[in-house]
This record gives C-alpha cells, sequence and structure tokens, in this order.
C-alpha cells in the first residue's frame, strides 16, 4: 500500500517534469543498498516466515516507513506553498518533505560514486561511509528503524552572544590611584586609621610598584600598632627607592618599635644627611640596656638588676608592640637567678607565654623545666628536659641539665638509704657530693644541708649540724625544718638558753601549730634540769647508761675523789657528797626517772598569777603536773607516817602532830590542863583541834582547791572561795 499516493496525484497535476524526477530519485532510492540495509535484508531471508515477501516491494516501501511520521508532519504545514520555494539558509529538517527526499537521494548517489559496489549477498568490509554535507538526512535509518539510535543528528545553528551583557571594567589608571592616595590622606589626618588603610591599600593595588603608597600604608600601620604589616611595606618601599630618606627613617623607628635596635642603627647609618641625635636616641637606649641586661646575666650579678634594664628597655616598644623573644627568655632568666619562691612563678610565666605561642620551643621548655628543677620537682623538669631534646637533639642546654638533675637525684636518694641504714657517715658523704653537682640551685641545696645536718646530729657532732643548718636558712629562710634542726641542735649541745629561743621565735610565728609550743616547753624544762646538779656528769656517764656502767663509775669516782685520798683539796669533800647523792639517785630507777623527766623542778603553784589559759596561766606541763600529784599522794594514807599525804601536815596532821586513838579536836578531848606540852601549845595556838575525820575532810578540800586552781583561772577560784566561807560562817551561825 502507498501512504503517499494523495501526494503524488497532487503532483501529478502541477509539474510532469517534477513528478519524472520523483520517479528517478525513487529508483535511485531502491536500487541501491546500505551495508546496513542489506546485512537486515540477509537476515531476513533467511527467516522461513519472510522469504514470501517480495524484495523489490519491501524496498520501495521501506524508505516510506522510515520518514512516515515525518512526511506527515512536513506535507501538512506545506500544502499552500510551491515545493521549489524555499530559502537557501533553511535548515534541512524545516525542508519540505519532498525536497528533503530529494536532497537525501542525491547526497546518497554522491556516496556512491566514492564506495566500490558490492555483491548483492556478500558482507561489507568497511563501515559505510558518512555523509559529509551538514544538509544530508537519511530518511531510511529515522527513528532507529534500520539503523542505532546513537546516529549523530544535525549540527545546531551558532550561539550568538547577547549585546545587552555588561562589559568587563576596565583596570585602574594612575589618576584612580591618585585619588585613593588622597582619601586616604584626608583619613589618616582624621585619625581614622583602619579607613586610612583601606585607601592606601587600593593604591597598591592600582600601582604595586609606587614606594610612595607602600610607605605611606606603613605609616597607616604604625599608628594602628600593626607594626609587623609596617615593616613588610617600609621592606618593600625600600626596595623599590633604595635612598630615599624618609622611607629609611621610617624602617628605622619601625624596627625601634619592634625591639631591634641594633638593626634600627644600622638603617639610620644609610640615611643621607644623617638623622638627627633625636630620632637615633630611642634605639641607643634601647641597644644599651639590652646589653646592660646581658651583662648582668653573664657576670653573675642579682637578677634584679637584669629586670630593671629590661624594663628600661621595653618603654622604648611600640605602643602594643609584643615583647621580643629573646628579652623574654633574658627575663625568665633574671628570675631565676633571683631563686625566691615568687620569682620562681614568675619564671614559670614567661615560659608558659612562650609556649602559647609555640608549643615546640626548645628554650622555653628548658626555662620551665629549670623552674620546675629550682623548686624540687624534678620529675617534671626531667620531663621537659626530654621534650625538649625531642624537639632540638643538638640544643646542648636541654642534654646538660637533663643529666645534671639525674644526678642529683641519684646522689640524693643515696644518702638517704644510708641514713635509714644507719650509716650515717656514708650519708654525709652522699650528701657531700650531691651538694657540689649544682651549687646555684638554692631549693635543693637547702635541702641538702638539712639532710646532712641532721646526719651530723646522729654522730653528735653538734658544731657542724649547726653550721649545716644556718646554711640552709640563708638559702631559703622560709625553711622551717631547718630551723627545727638547728634548735634541737643547740640543745643536744647543752647550749638550751639558745635552744629555748629558737623555739619560742618559731612558735611565735606560727601560733596555731602546737608541736612548736610543746618543743618550746620541753627546752625550758631541759634548761632548768641543765641548771642542776648533773648527775650523769658527776659519774662520767651517758644518759643512756645501765646499772653495771653506773655501778662502775661510782666505784671509780669514789675512790679517786675520796677525802682522805684529797686531804689537801678543800672541794674533795663536797664532791665526793656529789657523787654519792648521783649514785643515790641514778641507781634507783624511780628515782632517776623522775630526775629525767625534771618531777624535782616543777613548781605546783607556778603559774597561777595572771589569769588566762589552763591554770591562770600555768606554764608547766599538765602530763608532768599529773605525775607529781600521784607521787605526792602515793602511800601513807590520810594521816601522814611513811611519806605520805600533803607535806605541810608532817607527822600525823597537824604540826606537832596528835595521839593515835585518842579524839583531839574540837568540841571533844579532856577539860584538865594535863597532856603533852606539845599539844598544850597547840591548843594555845589554834585554839581547837581536829579528830581523823574532820583532818581527812580537810585534805579532801585542799586538794579540790588545788585541782580546781589547776582547772579554773584565779578570778573565779577567789569568788567560790569567798562564797563557801559566807556560807561556812552562816551555817556556823
Amino acid at each position: 500500500m502507498n501512504f503517499f499516493s494523495k501526494s503524488n496525484k497532487k503532483s501529478k497535476n502541477k509539474s510532469s517534469s517534477d513528478d519524472e524526477g520523483d520517479n528517478a530519485s525513487r529508483k535511485s532510492t531502491s536500487s541501491r543498498t546500505s551495508p546496513k540495509k542489506k546485512s537486515s535484508s540477509s537476515a531476513s531471508a533467511t527467516s522461513p516466515s519472510k522469504s514470501h515477501r517480495p524484495r523489490d516491494k519491501d524496498e520501495n516501501y521501506r524508505p516510506d516507513l522510515g520518514s512516515s511520521r515525518n512526511s506527515r508532519h512536513s506535507h501538512r504545514s506545506s500544502t499552500h506553498s510551491s515545493r521549489h520555494s524555499y530559502d537557501k539558509d533553511t535548515h534541512p529538517l524545516n525542508l519540505p518533505p519532498d525536497q528533503l527526499r530529494r536532497l537525501s537521494a542525491l547526497s546518497k548517489m554522491a556516496d556512491a560514486m566514492d564506495v566500490d559496489s558490492e555483491a548483492p549477498n556478500s558482507q561489507p568490509t568497511s563501515p559505510p561511509a558518512q555523509a559529509s554535507m551538514p544538509g544530508s538526512f537519511d530518511a531510511a535509518k529515522a527513528n532507529g528503524v534500520n539503523g542505532t539510535t546513537e546516529e549523530t543528528g544535525p549540527v545546531p545553528p551558532p550561539h550568538k552572544s547577547d549585546p545587552a551583557s555588561p562589559a568587563a571594567p576596565a583596570p585602574p589608571t594612575p589618576e584612580d590611584a591618585e585619588a585613593f592616595k588622597t582619601a586616604g590622606n584626608k583619613h589618616y589626618k582624621a585619625k581614622e586609621w583602619k579607613k586610612a588603610i583601606e585607601e592606601y591599600t587600593k593604591a597598591v593595588e592600582a600601582m604595586p610598584s609606587s614606594a610612595t603608597y607602600l610607605s605611606n600604608r606603613a605609616a597607616a600601620y604604625i599608628s594602628n600598632g600593626q607594626y609587623l604589616n609596617a615593616l613588610e611595606d617600609c621592606l618593600r618601599a625600600d626596595e623599590l627607592d633604595p635612598n630615599n630618606p624618609k622611607i629609611l627613617l621610617r624602617l628605622a623607628r619601625v624596627y625601634t618599635s619592634l625591639g631591634r635596635p641594633q638593626e634600627a642603627i644600622d638603617t639610620f647609618e644609610r640615611i643621607q644627611p644623617p638623622a638627627s641625635a633625636k630620632d637615633m636616641a630611642p634605639a641607643k637606649a634601647m641597644l644599651k640596656f639590652i646589653g646592660d641586661a646581658e651583662d648582668a646575666l653573664k657576670n653573675g650579678v642579682t637578677g634584679s638588676m637584669a629586670l630593671y634594664a629590661l624594663d628600661q628597655a621595653e618603654k622604648y616598644l611600640g605602643i602594643g608592640a609584643p615583647r621580643p623573644r629573646k628579652w623574654q627568655l633574658m627575663r625568665g632568666e633574671a628570675y631565676l637567678k633571683m631563686g625566691t619562691v615568687n620569682a620562681l612563678g614568675d619564671a614559670q610565666n614567661v615560659a608558659m607565654n612562650l609556649l602559647r605561642n609555640n608549643g615546640q620551643d626548645p628554650e622555653a621548655l628548658v626555662l620551665r623545666g629549670r623552674a620546675l628543677y629550682a623548686q624540687g620537682d624534678n620529675e617534671k623538669a626531667i620531663q621537659h628536659f626530654r621534650q625538649a631534646i625531642s624537639c632540638d637533639p643538638d640544643y646542648r642546654d636541654a642534654v646538660k641539665y637533663l643529666r645534671l638533675v639525674q644526678k642529683l637525684d641519684r646522689l640524693k636518694a643515696d644518702g638517704n638509704a644510708e641514713f635509714k641504714a644507719k650509716r650515717y657517715q656514708e650519708a654525709v658523704d652522699k650528701y657531700t657530693e650531691a651538694l657540689e653537682v649544682d651549687p646555684l640551685n638554692k631549693g635543693t641545696n637547702s635541702k641538702l644541708y638539712r639532710n646532712r645536718a641532721v646526719a651530723l646530729v646522729q654522730m653528735k657532732e653538734y658544731a657542724r649540724a649547726i653550721s649545716d643548718c644556718e646554711r640552709a636558712i640563708a638559702l631559703d629562710p622560709s625553711y622551717l625544718a631547718a630551723k627545727k634542726t638547728k634548735a634541737n641542735a643547740l640543745g643536744q649541745s647543752g647550749n638550751w638558753e639558745e635552744a629555748v629561743r629558737e623555739y619560742k621565735a618559731l612558735a611565735e610565728a606560727d601560733p596555731s601549730d602546737a608541736s612548736l609550743a610543746k618543743e618550746a616547753r620541753k627546752a625550758e624544762l631541759e634548761l632548768k634540769k641543765s641548771k642542776r646538779k648533773d648527775y650523769y656528769k658527776i659519774l662520767g656517764v651517758e644518759k643512756d647508761a645501765d646499772e653495771n656502767q653506773i655501778k662502775k663509775a661510782y666505784r671509780k669516782q669514789a675512790i679517786v675523789h675520796h677525802p682522805d685520798k684529797n686531804p689537801d683539796d678543800e672541794h674533795a669533800a663536797e664532791r665526793f657528797k656529789d657523787i654519792g647523792e648521783a649514785y643515790e639517785t641514778l641507781s634507783d630507777p624511780e628515782k632517776r626517772a623522775r630526775y629525767d623527766n625534771g618531777d624535782d623542778l616543777v613548781d605546783p603553784m607556778e603559774g597561777f598569777g595572771g589569769g588566762g589559759g589552763m591554770g591562770g596561766g600555768m606554764n608547766i606541763d599538765p602530763e608532768i603536773l599529773m605525775q607529781m600529784f600521784g607521787a605526792q599522794m602515793g602511800g601513807g594514807g590520810p594521816r601522814g607516817g611513811g611519806g605520805g599525804g600533803f607535806h605541810s601536815f608532817g607527822g600525823g596532821g597537824m604540826p606537832g602532830g596528835g595521839r593515835r586513838g585518842q579524839p583531839q579536836g574540837f568540841p571533844g578531848g579532856s577539860d584538865d590542863d594535863s597532856g603533852p606540852p606539845a599539844c598544850k601549845s597547840n591548843d594555845r595556838i589554834s585554839g581547837k583541834q581536829f579528830d581523823d575525820t574532820q583532818l581527812q575532810w580537810l585534805r579532801k578540800v585542799g586538794m579540790g582547791f588545788l585541782f580546781a586552781g589547776v582547772l579554773f583561772p584565779l578570778d573565779v577560784l577567789a569568788i567560790t572561795m569567798f562564797l563557801m566561807a559566807g556560807l561556812y560562817i552562816c551555817i556556823r551561825l
């Protein structure tokens, strides 16, 4: 069936010549077969279901199928137009169907002339030639009927730019740069530094090779406190205009503001004519003070001189300019040289500020490690030294201090081990060797001196121990342990007066420490004991001598100092008497214990005056007082006899005694005048006598008053006694 029959009839009515051309075109199209079509036809020939269809009919029908959709659409749109009336610039897809088929046929005919013909049943040896004309169109391959969908379509028309699009901005001209500079000058005069910097930056971007614009922006940076940016602009301007005195003067001032006085002076020397002395004065003064600080640290002068010089140099820095790193390290070194607690804390602060800017700064790590080492924290100090070595293995200071601290720790630990083993001489040797490792470390050396003093006290070398304690205190005036060791050494050497003075000074400095007050009381007791007869010294024995040693010493001293053997010595008898007293006291364990405790030196009424505190200001140890009471109350019963009771009630109660078994007291007794003279004299003196029950009651009252005097202030005790006396009078009346 022919779908284009109607169209062909109309074409015949219009022109016979065109009809013949069309027929020729169809014949040419049907007679020519492409390699793709031959492949499909060969495949269809082998298929039994399609072998009955005629080849010529199938070929005439196939082009119409490939272009049926486009042909119908094109035919409807061009029914009222002529086939030959079209514009040459019209795109091939917009041509009428007949003209499109004609052009396609012509194109294929041209391709057939260049390609050799092949046998109908043979396979193609090469791919089909492509149409070289942009207007060519293969109707048989439309919609992918006999071809692939990857066929390249017609080239679209070229893109035309929009004439209304804006043009690229023109680059700034030197006139624009000058205008930016003028605007920047206005802001600079108005002290609007940030706006001035913005305008000068526009001028620099417009004219990067202008030294004037860079110098102007550097001036604005200086006024705004941005010295590093100002330095960069001045250096660039100096490269562009090396001998400009204005640029050189500005560069020298920037160097001074950043704390680089030597570079500033070198820049001043380049200025011609030479700069004025007023301009160069800040840089020269800064350089002088930095030199003074370096000399103070190098020559071992106190760190305070170096700190003063650094403070003076920092006055010439620019406002808001950071301290140079070198200056901060010098300040930390000065703090370490001072060695006080506050100074060591300041040294750590300097190191931490540097480490915040650069955590891998080996010099800052060593500075903090040295501060920790001076404070006695050797473990953390070693960690910092090792970290510094990891950052810079060639940094000699880190290696030096690491080895020093490790050696000092080892010697100190060895000395402590020897002391615990009671090898005191070996301990002293180790401490002495450790003191030679680092003579400048005040904190560690003060502890070493005190440790050696303790070992010397155990060796009874009190003079050397006192000297070591004084050295430790000189290195660390707040070292309490060294002061206590010194007081103990003074007392052990026999100088208890100085020991009491030392203990009292410590107790007054720290009233909250009860142990100091207790040590002071013990020292006072030892002072009193030192003023009495020293029985140990009389016999020539140590205080820890046993009974056999005391007995041997007594025999020896008695033979030597016997009066019969020393008739010409008037003091021989007195010495012999002292030897006997010493032996009598030290040979009796109870008397010796009381002698060692100083019980015979305690005054039970001492300190009752003055009020305040325990017992109105009593200064004796309460434990010693209770021991005294226990000794006095033990044995003898209530009526004396055998050494007990109150000493004021001798014998059997009141002075003169009384007869046992006979009541002597008021109101009983005999009415005659007979009796022992003592009783009569007692009656005349007192007028009354007391029986045993009343005497015991009186003793209890006396003991009660004595304990009340210990436990209560004097004023409370006086009021109580007054009330009791009044009550007694009322009862008696």
